[in-house]
């Protein structure tokens, strides 16, 4: 069966990360949540992070709180402890994901354990609904051992993190934005058809070789450590690069809300934005 050209998912833009630094000066690339990007509604952030230098890294991030959205952490090299001040305690793993509900508040530490060798990894941040703002925290952690691995056409390997291709289902389990996370894998000129959820918005990072993206006259090469903000369609053509290409497809359910953020907090209004910071203060979360 053809698709017509209405079908397929375009790249609307392409853009690069900006370089710099968080906790306590870790170095990583910020790719939403820029001025170029600020956000793409549900997702307020996406970090980069990857060095062999530990100094990059190794002071980690000490603890700092959140409240009003969700932190989803997926390590692609290195390990990364993180605990809490509720008493969660948990070690990321290479290929580990974790997705925090930060809910009405939390104050983590995420610290690197290792010394030396390399930490590389996405940070991404998911905007909460209004009625989810004040939930209780909660965490979704995976091994990756837990994370089903499938190969839906020939040179293509796919991680699914989150949401479902086919008959294949995520561990990953949010209603409020029914997101779709995939770490996917081609060959040199392998091809796929990466089907996306109807009305999300969503986006791809490359994060090793270069991509084509779209179909026929609308197809576009994506370079490495560029991200593609994708248009319309039910289904993203994807085609691997000379060299073979490692991406990310993200996308979720925009929420269409007010946003109102500053650093940790990000809530519908300057008053509950206000209180959150009083709250934070006087050791509620």
């Amino acid at each position: 069966m053809s698709m017509s050209s209405q079908q397929f998912a375009t790249v609307l833009r392409t853009l690069k990360g900006m370089p710099t630094s968080d906790g306590a000066g870790v170095r990583l690339t910020r790719v939403i949540g820029t001025p170029a990007l600020p956000d793409l509604d549900p997702f307020l952030m996406l970090d980069e992070f990857g060095t062999d230098r530990a100094e990059d890294y190794i002071a980690g991030f000490p603890s700092h709180p959140h409240r009003g959205f969700e932190t989803v952490t997926y390590m692609l090299d290195g390990r990364m402890r993180h605990k809490d001040n509720h008493g969660n305690e948990g070690l990321l793993t290479p290929g580990s994901v974790q997705w925090m509900t930060a809910g009405r508040g939390l104050v983590h530490s995420e610290m690197p354990e290792q010394e030396s060798g390399r930490m590389r990894g996405f940070q991404l941040w998911v905007n909460l609904p209004a009625r989810d703002k004040m939930v209780e925290p909660r965490y979704q952690e995976y091994a990756p051992e837990r994370i089903p691995t499938f190969s839906p056409a020939p040179g293509v390997e796919v991680k699914l993190i989150a949401g479902g291709v086919g008959q294949e289902q995520g561990p990953i389990q949010q209603p409020a934005t029914d997101p779709l996370y995939l770490d996917v894998t081609l060959a040199a000129g392998a091809q796929w058809h990466c089907p996306l959820p109807e009305g999300h918005n969503a986006f791809a990072y490359v994060f090793e070789g270069e991509a084509v993206l779209g179909d026929a006259d609308a197809a576009r090469g994506v370079a490495q450590h560029e991200l593609a903000v994708l248009g319309g369609g039910a289904v993203l053509p994807l085609r691997g690069g000379e060299q073979g290409t490692r991406l990310i497809v993200v996308a979720g359910r925009p929420l269409r809300e007010p946003v109102v953020r500053h650093g940790p907090f990000v809530m519908n209004t300057r008053e509950q934005l206000m209180q959150a910071f009083i709250d934070y203060e006087q050791g509620r979360f």
